[in-house]
């Protein structure tokens, strides 16, 4: 069976998209399915068998992402679907309607991931717009993208009662971005440590994802604050780029709390990400907008702890006894916790077993093999044939 992939964004664009399209696309093909990809070329990115890349221009105030011409995605990939059996569009922009196009011309099941929550983010990137018609505006255009499709992937329950919420009424079918359990298992933290010249002993929390204004960082870093007098050697690493980390440099500046803060930038993911993972002794989360969160499970992998915010796709990883602290949505009782964790680091001890136990359920092949089933069933329909949904156990 042969896939086509269409994104608007892919790596070196780091971002959970991008992550979600590479760990489906590399554990597929264990599957039996092949997939190909049509995602933008960022620059000089060498050719790669499988992926073509569509020139574009840097989106205005975001130099990261790329906004690809609507004429040579569409030709892109008409091209490449030519020989496929699905086209699984993974973003809402000119690849969904790219893909849509050729699946049907070519009478092809359409599938598409939701993977982000446009109405939290959409008034952080267009202030001068009112926020209630930007929410509206959101919601009209998926309802709209996602009842063209011959289904909808989504990440996590909650992301389903959002859409369905909505007025969707494509088949919406919950299956989360499993994660290499193994790579993230084996990080070396002390060597990170020493890397980055932190001693063994210093209290060490993390967080590791897009820096931007919907991912909630500022909480963080007053958390942080409220909880040093507590804890004064506390030192919390920002791992990822993003547009409000120059905002954020500002905001620890005036706070004084450059000892205590520290921006990494990106992460190699092959070793670098694991490494900083097995070197922190906390992960901390408080975006409120994930539809899945990969993180958490990542940092779980490598034994972590998590203390995060609980909070649409964060709701069905976050569960008691499964390696994290959920404390309310307050900056107070965020930090607070913090504080605790720190200073009664024995009693917390069972969480990082536990959480290392709880990452293994979330693998990638496992998520990989219900994937392809998917597939198939919707290549079956589109053939006449009946089946029901694929929707995880449990979510």
């Amino acid at each position: 069976m042969r896939v086509l992939m269409v994104s608007d964004v892919y790596f070196p664009r780091v971002n959970g998209v991008s992550t979600s399209i590479e760990t489906f696309r590399r554990r597929l093909a264990d599957e039996g399915v092949e997939v190909r990809l049509v995602v933008p070329r960022y620059g000089d990115e060498p050719d790669e068998p499988g992926v073509v890349r569509v020139g574009g221009r840097p989106v205005p105030g975001d130099a990261e992402d790329r906004l690809v011409g609507w004429r040579a995605m569409h030709r892109a990939v008409a091209a490449a679907a030519a020989d496929c059996d699905l086209v699984h569009i993974q973003t809402p922009f000119v690849a969904h309607y790219a893909g849509l196009a050729a699946a049907r011309r070519l009478d092809l099941p359409a599938l598409a991931t939701y993977h982000t929550l446009f109405e939290e983010y959409l008034q952080h990137y267009a202030p001068l717009l009112p926020a209630g018609w930007l929410r509206g505006a959101a919601r009209v255009c998926s309802r709209r993208q996602c009842d063209a499709l011959d289904g909808v992937v989504v990440p996590s329950s909650a992301m389903r009662e959002r859409l369905l919420a909505y007025g969707v009424r494509a088949p919406l079918h919950v299956l989360p971005t499993g994660i290499p359990v193994e790579r993230f298992a084996a990080g070396d933290g002390a060597a990170f440590r020493a890397a980055h010249g932190i001693p063994p002993e210093r209290p060490l929390a993390l967080y590791v994802g897009r820096v931007a204004h919907e991912k909630n960082i500022g909480f963080l870093i007053e958390a942080l604050r409220r909880a040093l007098p507590a804890v004064p050697d506390l030192l919390l690493l920002i791992a990822g780029e993003g547009p409000a980390r120059a905002e954020l440099q500002r905001r620890v500046d005036a706070l004084d709390l450059n000892r205590a803060v520290r921006f990494l930038g990106y992460l190699d993911r092959e070793r670098g990400l694991p490494d900083c993972y097995a070197a922190a002794d906390l992960f901390v989360f408080a975006s409120r907008t994930e539809t899945q969160g990969l993180v958490l499970i990542e940092a779980m992998a490598a034994g972590t702890p998590a203390l995060a915010l609980s909070a649409m796709g964060t709701a069905d990883i976050l569960t008691p006894g499964k390696g994290c602290i959920v404390p309310p949505d307050d900056v107070a009782a965020f930090a607070t916790a913090l504080a605790h964790f720190f200073g009664h680091r024995a009693a917390w001890a069972h969480l990082g077993a536990e959480a290392a136990a709880y990452a293994h359920t979330w693998s990638e092949r496992t998520m990989a093999e219900l994937l392809a089933a998917h597939y198939r069933l919707l290549r079956r329909r589109r053939r006449g044939a009946a089946g029901a949904p694929v929707v995880v156990a449990g979510l």
